[in-house]
Formats: C-alpha cells, sequence, structure tokens
C-alpha cells in the first residue's frame, strides 16, 4: 500500500488513506496512533508515499477498515532529507489522492506509482519529475494526450488531442514546444530535459489544468503554492 493522505481523527486517531495494491484505494481508521507508544503501527509509517506491506481487515466499499499489522518496504528517506523532494512528494500524493478513488484492483497503475516513487527516492536529478509523473499517470486515467497531428500548431486540453484549430483550452508557441519534450519519454531519459524555471511553471499549470478538465472534482492541490515557491 502507498500512504496518500491522513486526517486526525480526535484526539487520538488518524484516518489514513492509502492507495492498495489488491483493493485500489482503501481508509483505514488508526485508532490511538498519536498517543499510543507500545502500538506496532507507528504514527511515522503513515508519512505520504511511505510504501508498506499492510495487514488488515477490510469491510465493504465506502467503509473504514482497521489494520493488524503494518512493516515499511521504504522508509523514503532520500525524500524526506530533501526540500525538493518533499515538496515533490507532499504534491503527488494530493494529486493522487484526488486522482483515484476507485475499490478495485489495478495491478498496473500500483506498479507505475510504486516503481516511479522508487525512482524518485533514488535519483538526484527530479526537478521534473513531477510534470513527466502527472502526463504519464493520464495513461492510467484514460486521458493521455493523442499523438496524431503532433505536428500542428495547437494541443487542446480538453479534447487531449493535437489540432490547427485555436480554442478556449489550447496550449500553443514556446508552451507546446516544451510540453511535447515530455511525449513518449520516461524518467530514465528525464535528464536530457532541461526545463527553465519559467518553462516548469508554466508546463505545471497546463498540466493542473489538463486533470481539471478530465477528472469531475479534481482539486487543485494545497501544497501546489509550496511546490511552485521551492522550483521558482
Amino acid at each position: 500500500a502507498i500512504v496518500l493522505n491522513t486526517i486526525k481523527y480526535g484526539d487520538t486517531s488518524l484516518i489514513a488513506t492509502c492507495y492498495t495494491e489488491n483493493y485500489g484505494i482503501k481508509t483505514y481508521m488508526l485508532k490511538g496512533i498519536l498517543t499510543s507508544k507500545k502500538s506496532t503501527v507507528k504514527l511515522a509509517y503513515f508519512q505520504p508515499l511511505m510504501v508498506l506491506n499492510l495487514t488488515a481487515n477490510h469491510n465493504n466499499k465506502g467503509a473504514l477498515n482497521f489494520i493488524k499489522d503494518v512493516e515499511v518496504l521504504n522508509f523514503n528517506h532520500s525524500i524526506y532529507s530533501t526540500i525538493k523532494k518533499q515538496a515533490i512528494a507532499l504534491f503527488l500524493a494530493e494529486i493522487v489522492y484526488f486522482s483515484i478513488k476507485e475499490e478495485e484492483q489495478n495491478s498496473q497503475l500500483y506498479q507505475y506509482l510504486e516503481t516511479s516513487f522508487l525512482w524518485l527516492e533514488t535519483h538526484d536529478n527530479c526537478s521534473n519529475f513531477h510534470l513527466l509523473f502527472l502526463l504519464n499517470l493520464t495513461k492510467f486515467l484514460g486521458f493521455y494526450p493523442e499523438m496524431k497531428a503532433i505536428n500542428t500548431s495547437y494541443f487542446d486540453l480538453l479534447e487531449g488531442n493535437f489540432t490547427n484549430q485555436h480554442k478556449f483550452n489550447t496550449v500553443s508557441g514556446e508552451n507546446l514546444v516544451q510540453f511535447k519534450r515530455l511525449l513518449g519519454i520516461n524518467f530514465d531519459v528525464l535528464h536530457e530535459v532541461d526545463f527553465s524555471a519559467a518553462n516548469r511553471q508554466a508546463i505545471l499549470s497546463i498540466l493542473i489544468q489538463y486533470f481539471e478538465l478530465h477528472l469531475s472534482g479534481f482539486k487543485k492541490p494545497k501544497s501546489l503554492t509550496v511546490l511552485k515557491a521551492v522550483f521558482s
């Protein structure tokens, strides 16, 4: 399971939302975790993007679940000791939390999330990581850009395709040139993409708008302000 979000419940407990390998999105009640020192379920285990092996009782869809035991598979030492990586982690945890609602198994999506966050943990050149992560996440959400007519003058954010027609939600000019550099690549060649700070902010804004147009109920992450400040 990958930790996405925690909310305080009462004075002593938390409600944690995780993306699990076998059940999709699941929410867990962590009773007494804020005060108990003897429990095997520790507060430190539930930082955003922490990868856990959970033993839990799972109830019906929409119900709270309870954890019996937990083992940390990836402590994310590098992520939480690096300001840039930490800002990225908090932002992407919110993105996934607001983007994925299904309580059903999606092994390919889970593997994408886990391997992506492991890459972030183990690589230093991460300034554009969040941009490529967002773009490639759309493959699993059903609105990755249609690559036909890629040499035309505009990208239509609402339709998700390239076009010669200028519309209200189209990307063009320098922003389009830079946006195209992320298409069809993976993290291993990301170091070849050398965005300026201005390019990075522009592409991020485009991707956030893209998510807003395609995901009903999507909320702009609160951590976006911090992320922009870190990479300004």
